[in-house]
């Protein structure tokens, strides 16, 4: 039975050896020595019959003991993905508005708002205590089509990608993997966050121009016309493909790092709950250097964003070197918990989804074999 198992088990590109260490495990498990007599157990063996053994399918997870809600890169699969994206970023960015409100205006204002704690004050004695929140609309609404894209199509592209390279090389290459897929997931998703980026910073950063969502997009949309909202496009690509390939290559690889080396037993013997925080661990690490790698093109902008008739090589020149990394104290306390933050919503709505999730990837037992790691 469990022949038919193992061969279409490895066609998944992060297929892992010890997959058939669990089968074999699961074999002494599924094996009682009575017939099932409980009503549970005859569904349950029911089901087992009448689903495929291929990888991700009904069968495999019944006899692993899992009970998953979709086939792992299944349409539902990637839907569901993208709604963890949208409470992930939508829910995080707009928690951390006041700090974003500060750190941008401490960009475009460097001699007004001196630090992050005089930028605070600064706001608070100028708008009051709501002046903090100026922004959220466009915040919620931007970062939720964002992270609908940038998670959803990274798995798409995570698993188009490993199919394209095979079991041993998307092994082998999965640093690559991950910052190909991400930089694919992350061209998308600036495509849709632009628009509202653009209105978000003109309403941080320009006292007197508009409170409201409602009020900035027909008055930019009348003083500029489209490109207004699109004319950020190219410096969030600066800021965001990188970010965001740092944001998911270092973490799947700090996650593989933790479980080999700090964590003292295996994810499979992991409650979720231990491999959640192994996921909050392994995502404030990746938001730092997120955060380190992104700054510059984020002062870039946040100041064009703010100002009429300028491009992204002029605002670079007039900012300098020393200009693009003002506020990057900030910045890595908001992207390092926010980042972290984010990768344990969505691994919950994985967990809430009942979604697969594949443990860290192993080497394939061919490659082992090749390499002369086994007899």
């Amino acid at each position: 039975m469990f022949s038919s198992v193992a061969p279409l088990a490895r066609l998944n590109p992060f297929y892992a050896p010890h997959f058939q260490l669990a089968q074999d495990g699961v074999r002494k498990r599924t094996e009682p020595a009575e017939a099932p007599t409980s009503r549970r157990s005859l569904a349950a063996a029911s089901a087992a019959e009448e689903y495929s053994c291929a990888y991700g399918s009904g069968r495999f997870f019944v006899l692993c003991g899992l009970e998953y809600s979709c086939e792992y890169g299944s349409l539902k699969f990637y839907a569901l993905c993208g709604v963890g994206g949208v409470l992930s970023c939508g829910l995080t960015h707009t928690a951390v508005v006041p700090l974003d409100l500060v750190k941008c205006r401490m960009q475009v204002d460097p001699q007004k708002y001196k630090s992050i704690f005089n930028g605070f004050s600064v706001t608070i004695n100028e708008d009051g205590v709501r002046g903090l929140a100026k922004g959220w609309a466009p915040t919620f609404i931007g970062y939720s089509m964002q992270g609908l894209c940038k998670f959803g199509f990274y798995e798409v592209f995570k698993i188009l990608y490993g199919n394209m390279l095979g079991e041993e090389n998307a092994y082998l290459w999965r640093t690559s993997l991950y910052l190909a897929a991400s930089a694919s997931a992350e061209f998308f998703a600036d495509i849709a966050l632009a628009p509202m980026e653009a209105a978000k910073v003109r309403i941080q950063t320009q006292p007197g121009y508009a409170n409201t969502l409602r009020e900035a997009v027909p008055k930019m949309f009348g003083e500029e016309g489209i490109w207004a909202f699109y004319k950020g496009v190219a410096p969030l690509w600066m800021r965001q493909i990188p970010y965001t390939m740092m944001k998911f290559a270092c973490f799947e690889r700090t996650v593989e790092a933790l479980y080999k080396y700090v964590v003292p037993k295996p994810r499979s013997e992991c409650t979720k709950g231990e491999q959640l925080v192994v996921t909050f661990v392994a995502g404030y690490i990746a938001g730092v250097f997120c955060a380190i790698v992104s700054h510059p093109a984020d002062s870039v902008v946040s100041v064009l964003n703010k100002e009429k008739g300028s491009s992204a090589s002029q605002v670079l020149m007039r900012l300098g070197f020393k200009g693009v990394w003002k506020g990057l104290f900030a910045r890595i306390i908001m992207i390092g918990t926010l980042t972290a933050l984010q990768w344990f919503i969505y691994d919950s709505v994985k967990v809430y989804f009942r979604l697969p999730r594949p443990p860290p990837p192993e080497m394939p037992e061919s490659l082992k074999k090749k390499l002369g790691l086994t007899e």
